[in-house]
């Protein structure tokens, strides 16, 4: 198993804001995604978010723990879509900022 890839994304929210825009924008995030993928499973626990996702044939799993001042995205990536993690890493930043900016 590989190091889990993990995107830290700051905010001045506060965490019960932070959370609320998290879990209003997911659903645009599922829509985005949909078309690459075969399955999305999420459960909130508290400030934590456990998800599964199904894509390419390939099994992604991750967590989303949202704290006072920031987020964080933890992903365990299957090696064959490791090669990825760059870029992944960015659009997880951008679309975190974007569902986190103040309104």
């Amino acid at each position: 198993m590989s190091t889990p890839m993990v995107v830290t994304i700051p905010h001045r929210l506060g965490r019960t804001e932070a959370h609320r825009r998290l879990e209003e924008g997911l659903g645009t995030v599922h829509t985005q995604l949909a078309a690459y993928t075969s399955s999305i499973e999420q459960s909130w626990t508290g400030d934590r978010l456990d998800f599964r996702v199904v894509a390419m044939a390939q099994t992604v799993t991750g967590r989303v723990d949202v704290m006072d001042d920031s987020v964080r995205v933890e992903v365990d990536l299957p090696w064959m879509l490791a090669m990825l993690a760059k870029r992944l890493e960015g659009k997880i930043g951008k679309t975190g900022a974007k569902l986190l900016t103040k309104r």
